[in-house]
Formats: C-alpha cells, sequence, structure tokens
C-alpha cells in the first residue's frame, strides 16, 4: 500500500479543529511511510474542513491547486474584536451592536463583494523580514503588512442570530476569511471577529468527498 502512495496520491482530509495543516501533514507522512507530501492551501489551527493532501509525484500539482477559488461557511459574531481575528486570541474589544439595522449588515455584504482589497491578518504567516508575521505578533512586534487584491464572488450572510452571522463565502486564491470577518465589523462600526469557519470546497474538490483525519489513520492501519 505505501508504494502507492510513495508514487503519488491526492488525498481529501477533512482536516480536525486544533489541528495545523502541518500537524496533518506530519501525522500523514508518519502514518504513510512516504518522503514526498505536502498540502494546498493553509487552513487556521481553528478552522476545519477540505485540506488537499498530495503525495510523491502528486505534489508537483499542490501549487496549482492552491490557486484554485474556495468556498467556506461559518460565523462572524459582530460586537467583539479580537487581534488575532479569531478566537486564537483573547478579546480586546467589546461594543453594544443592537443598533445595527439589516439594511446596514446587507449593505457591508454589498461593499466586501467582488474586487476588494484585504490586509492580511498580523497573525498569519506570511513573512516579513524573513519572519512569520504570526511570530512578531505573538512578540508584540509591530507588523505592517501590504494590502492586497483578492475578488469575493459571492458572500451570503444569515441574520437570524444576532449578533452570530452565519456566511457562505466564495472567493479567490489569498482571501482572508479572518480579514473578512474584521471588515465587516470595522465598516459596521462595532468590530467583528470569525468565531467558525469550514472550508467546503476548493475548485471542484469538495468536502463531502473527504475523510476525517482519524478515520483515515485507522483504516490504513487496519489494512496494513
Amino acid at each position: 500500500m505505501e508504494n502507492t502512495y510513495e508514487e503519488g496520491r491526492l488525498l481529501l482530509i477533512n482536516k480536525p479543529v486544533d489541528w495545523s495543516s502541518f500537524d496533518v501533514v506530519k501525522k500523514l507522512r508518519y502514518t504513510l511511510k512516504v518522503k514526498k507530501i505536502g498540502h494546498a492551501g493553509t487552513l487556521d489551527p481553528l478552522a476545519t474542513g477540505l485540506l488537499i493532501i498530495g503525495t510523491g509525484k502528486f505534489t508537483k500539482k499542490l501549487n496549482e491547486l492552491q490557486g484554485l477559488d474556495k468556498t467556506y461557511e461559518g460565523i462572524i459574531e459582530i460586537g467583539k474584536t479580537t487581534p488575532s481575528y479569531d478566537l486564537e486570541t483573547e478579546f480586546d474589544s467589546e461594543v453594544d451592536w443592537s443598533h445595527i439595522t439589516l439594511d446596514e449588515l446587507e449593505n457591508v455584504k454589498q461593499a466586501l463583494s467582488g474586487p476588494i482589497q484585504q490586509v492580511p491578518p498580523a497573525h498569519s504567516a506570511i513573512k516579513v523580514g524573513g519572519e512569520r508575521a504570526y511570530k512578531k505578533a505573538r512578540k508584540n512586534k509591530e507588523v505592517k503588512l501590504e494590502p492586497r487584491d483578492v475578488t469575493i464572488h459571492n458572500f451570503e450572510i444569515d441574520t437570524s442570530d444576532l449578533p452570530n452571522i452565519g456566511f457562505k463565502v466564495s472567493c479567490s486564491k489569498g482571501t482572508y476569511i479572518r480579514s473578512l470577518a474584521h471588515d465587516f465589523g470595522q465598516k459596521l462600526g462595532v468590530g467583528g471577529y470569525l468565531k467558525k469557519l469550514i472550508r467546503t470546497s476548493v475548485g471542484e474538490y469538495q468536502l463531502s468527498d473527504a475523510v476525517d483525519l482519524d478515520e483515515f489513520v485507522r483504516q490504513h492501519n487496519e489494512s496494513n
């Protein structure tokens, strides 16, 4: 069985919460006993969902797969903010959001649709001066990141459970959903952060076809 993975396979894994994308690759490298293995597009540790893994010759396809559009579902909570734009860090502000109207929410959604510019979170893996931005941010060092052009192809929101806003987003490569959540709250004037995130597709690859990491490892170990 190992030979097929060493030669090359694409695996669709449902990443568990609190695992980094690198943790998943490390676990699978050990389980499958392969030298060449990688993933197509990082998911934050607190996010779950589709992680495409390539082994052997399929690692050469990973850059191409990273460039595909992606879809996400999750929850933005308005009225609170965190430095990391998600629950990795503690809340640093909390304000009353009750004056926000449904029209305002719809207007902000429209403003954040289509081609937009966004600044990646300081708590991200982008390198600044040779060091990962999140490492600087965790040391309370100033992190200056430049805005980047991204495209939000489709943005749907569910406002039935405020201050939690359910969403579905289809977007281009390089989009940070944490930044989208932060910008959503900033435009409303009350702040916001990403409470939950699931990646549901990468191009034509669907989360519904993915296997939970633990289940994949169990099945592999049982067949060997």
